[in-house]
């Protein structure tokens, strides 16, 4: 007989898409929980922070659980731990797997991520604060006509600040956008919730009270916040965005008629499918029987050890009196015996090659064949071999007909259904043994019940287009999209497309000439500039590389072509930083930071590549701030950040590790972050003073208790102040943005976002960010001062001549003298 199935575990409920942050224990208090998601063009980058403190006596751990997306790659991941920032570092998987190992045998506290599973922890000592901080990115995908981005909110206690904020930037246009109830076992319409729809853009924020969320459960809020959106599309060719030298082209047109399918269903009904699974999918099977269209054909294949065709000359008309029949030949259906999954495909493949008595003759109309495969095991009778059954269906489906496969349960081979799909033009897709597993498969089946064109081709003339995603689709069905991502060649002025297939009514043919010029110069939905949206269209094409080049790697047979895309995805991965079947995620803690008592001397990197040095006044004092020596520009923008008693780390770039060094102020100093006189931009960050440590009465503490950034244009003036209040902005009058409440801000060339009680993000153009992070001690010790940190995200924007404390002519020059 086929294997048996466990029975459902409490937690079988929960789909693969679903996150959460889990097992966090009732002594740790989440101060906030903050997520946002940046949507451009269907391209999700989606950040989650989470912020804990220990109120206790003793030590203890904080925990950070995430279930990512199946689609979906990690890009970034921090820990702060009493203000030291751990950044973790993607390494190629190996490589990874033995920096853990040693550091584990060093003693050390260490992570390694490298599944969809996320899990990390931290000892936070007695007073002590943790915050984590976890980006990834997934392209959404079109079904059923509708994007879903779904969001996990699963802090397990009521948090005093919980806010969701969803952008949506999408430049054909926005057609609607819905959120749903929130997907819980109540499914509650989310409280405190404001949409703002416009033609391109969308905002969506979510910020329920803690009273609001004590009315879910005890726990709080325990469920997803799932937004749906479509987009407008005008122009059957599709859409096609060229930035930056990178291009996208959405093709998903409106309006075609489907085309008549011949689709045969083969259904396991071994003995694993015993009870609730043959239940559930006899259930799936009379709703998916009567969505059938009138003038598709079809056919039905049990199998087990044995295999049996339902009608065994030719596959009929769905008729009303036909579809009455297979209802009762599939409620008959029962479980038993072993799994013959090579001799179903043969049996399923046959029904195509025979003609229909009623005519006398092989049908005519076209009609695209479908094979819909479910099984909930692996072969264990007749042909067993996994590359036997792949030769034998490869030939008997001829290139000609898409078998989709649906792995039911956890026993099922889904690495085998996966490959039977993609070598004979389907997907396949996992059903999980859930309560809804009856609307999994349906779910499944709508998503191909309307094909509108089959052979379909995205084609770029004049050799201009390179490295090209997948262009050839064997089907494009009602509802979904085909995207293809590439480069364009260097001074090429445009782009032109030529998308070829074949419909009801006959071949299909579409030529559009794209200018290269008028799409770079032409930004849309939420952010009004061209190059913050080109960053996504670039990030898009390489995670669809990254995903075309794993796929190979997956249906290649030889070893050398494996090791080759092996190769390729994973310097793909490492350039962007994406943690991937091929890439996994590092951090290591040094141990001496888990010494009692004893806090973090710097943000570190995993052992042997962090340099670290001390700063005296008279080197890096304020009186020498603003003359530092000027040197060219000479690598790539660099990761800084100022945090603590105040305390430098500089990512540098190229793999060189960390620059890590303190400063000795006084109460009262203004220091001169950034100074950069080419583009008008300074920042400068004010001294407060802090108790001495016993026993080191000679050295003063100081935080910083305000940030100063100003923006001179000839055309426009901001100054943007931070205090441990909130922010004030300077410029066209005043405008004040406490600490206490949820604010966005847009101006020419800035904006600033604000979080509740916890941090603010300053954008200036497109190429320069800073985040000042709000340090708030609920329970604090005698050394503890409510403070700022200071981050600059992004220095790109920054000219050669930057100086400054944090410019990058000083740090080079630091590094090169060897401080």
């Amino acid at each position: 007989m086929g294997r048996q199935t466990k029975a459902p575990g409490p937690n079988s409920a929960q789909s693969p898409s679903k996150s959460s942050l889990q097992t966090v224990q009732e002594s740790l208090i989440i101060s906030s929980f903050l997520v946002r998601s940046t949507i451009v063009s269907r391209y999700a980058s989606t950040q989650v922070w989470t912020f804990m403190s220990n109120p206790h006596a003793e030590a203890k751990e904080a925990f950070f659980d995430l279930d990512l997306p199946s689609s979906a790659f990690i890009s970034n991941f921090t820990m702060t731990i009493n203000e030291k920032i751990y950044v973790a570092e993607v390494k190629e998987k190996h490589q990874a797997k033995k920096m853990y190992d040693e550091a584990r045998r060093q003693g050390k506290t260490a992570a390694h991520v490298e599944t969809e599973k996320f899990r990390v922890s931290a000892s936070v000592e007695a007073g002590g604060k943790v915050a984590f901080e976890l980006t990834y990115e997934e392209l959404l995908q079109r079904h059923l006509g509708k994007y879903q981005h779904a969001i996990s909110i699963r802090p397990h206690q009521v948090v005093r600040n919980l806010s969701v904020e969803v952008s949506i930037s999408e430049r054909t246009g926005i057609s609607y956008v819905h959120v749903l109830p929130l997907r819980t076992s109540d499914a509650v319409v989310p409280p405190s919730t404001r949409v703002e729809k416009g033609t391109h853009c969308a905002w969506i924020v979510f910020s329920p009270t803690p009273q609001e969320q004590a009315e879910f459960s005890s726990s709080g809020i325990m469920g997803d916040f799932v937004v749906q959106y479509d987009v407008t599309m005008p122009d059957v060719a599709g859409d096609v965005q060229i930035y930056n030298g990178y291009f996208v082209h959405f093709f998903a047109p409106r309006g075609l008629p489907p085309v008549q399918k011949d689709v045969v269903f083969v259904i396991d009904v071994s003995g694993s499918m015993y009870g609730t699974k043959m239940k559930q999918t006899k259930k799936a099977m009379h709703v998916i029987l009567s969505d059938l269209h009138h003038d598709d054909y079809f056919n039905i294949v049990t199998f087990s050890d044995a295999v049996n065709v339902w009608m065994p000359s030719h596959s009929i008309q769905a008729t009303p009196q036909n579809i009455r029949k297979a209802k009762d030949y599939v409620s008959k259906m029962e479980a038993d015996g072993w799994t013959d999954i090579n001799a179903a495909l043969l049996a399923a493949a046959s029904v195509f090659n025979r003609s229909s008595p009623a005519a006398g003759k092989v049908v005519k109309e076209q009609r695209i064949p479908l094979i819909i495969f479910l099984t909930d095991g692996e072969p264990t009778s007749g042909v067993t071999a996994g590359s036997r059954i792949l030769s034998n269906a490869q030939q008997a489906l001829k290139g000609t007909t898409s078998l989709f496969g649906l792995a039911f349960g956890d026993d099922a081979d889904y690495g085998l259904m996966r490959r039977l799909s993609l070598e004979n033009r389907g997907v396949a897709r996992r059903i999980y043994e859930d309560a809804d597993a009856t609307l999994q498969l349906k779910g499944f089946y709508d998503e191909i019940a309307s094909p509108l064109l089959y052979d379909v081709e995205l084609a770029y003339l004049d050799g201009v287009a390179q490295d090209l995603t997948q262009n050839l689709f064997p089907n494009y069905f009602l509802g979904s999209e085909l995207v293809v991502a590439g480069r364009v060649k260097p001074g090429a002025s445009e782009l032109r497309v030529r998308t070829t297939g074949h419909g009801q009514e006959g071949p299909l043919s579409l030529e559009n000439d794209i200018s290269a010029n008028a799409t770079e110069a032409a930004p849309f939905g939420c952010f009004g500039d061209a190059n913050q949206i080109s960053r996504f269209v670039q990030r898009l094409w390489a995670y669809f590389t990254i995903q075309d080049l794993l796929q190979a790697r997956f249906r290649a047979n030889d070893t050398a072509a494996r090791r080759l895309l092996t190769e390729k995805a994973t310097n793909l991965s490492l350039k962007y930083n994406f943690v991937t079947p091929v890439t996994s995620l590092i951090v290591v803690r040094p141990d001496e930071d888990r010494e009692k008592g004893r806090p973090a001397k710097a943000a570190t990197s995993p052992p042997g590549v962090t340099r670290a040095l001390k700063a005296t006044p008279t080197t890096l004092g304020v009186s020498a701030a603003s003359g530092l020596s000027k040197v060219a520009k000479a690598t790539p923008a660099l990761g800084v950040t100022m945090d603590g008693d105040p305390h430098f780390v500089v990512r540098l770039p190229h793999s060189l590790g960390n620059l890590c060094f303190t400063l000795d102020g006084c109460s009262g100093d203004v220091l001169r972050l950034v100074s950069d006189p080419a583009t008008g931009l300074s920042v400068n960050g004010h001294l407060m003073g802090a108790p001495f440590r016993p026993g080191h009465e000679e050295r003063p503490r100081t935080y910083f208790d305000a940030i100063t950034i100003a923006v001179e244009h000839p055309r426009v003036g901001y100054v943007v102040n931070v205090t441990r209040k909130g922010v004030t902005l300077h410029g066209e009058g005043e405008l004040v943005l406490p600490f206490a409440q949820r604010a966005a801000i847009h101006k020419p060339q800035l904006a600033i976002s604000v979080w509740p009680e916890a941090n603010v993000t300053v954008w200036i153009g497109h190429e320069v960010e800073f985040l000042v992070l709000l340090h708030r001690y609920s329970h604090p010790t005698a050394l503890q001062r409510d403070h700022l940190g200071f981050y600059v995200v992004n220095s790109k924007g920054l000219s050669a001549s930057a100086g400054g404390l944090l410019g990058e002519q000083h740090l080079l020059q630091m590094q090169l003298l060897g401080c």
